[in-house]
């Protein structure tokens, strides 16, 4: 299940194994839309594994999270 606007994507993830690929794949090509480095993409835990993906607009907010 995915939701897009303009500058976000909202997806669900239904097999856990492959979350790291769809996330690196969801980052990709949202950055790709925007002409935006990855770097530039926050990527948002939005629900049980539903994860929210939005521009940052260059706003320095970095974490790390072990999944």
């Amino acid at each position: 299940m995915t939701f897009e606007t303009a500058t976000s994507v909202t997806h669900k993830l239904w097999d856990r194994s492959t979350m790291h690929h769809e996330l690196d794949a969801l980052v990709h090509d949202l950055s790709v839309r925007h002409n935006t480095p990855k770097s530039n993409i926050a990527v948002h835990a939005s629900g049980p594994s539903t994860f929210t993906l939005s521009l940052n607009h260059g706003e320095a907010n970095l974490e790390t999270v072990n999944l």
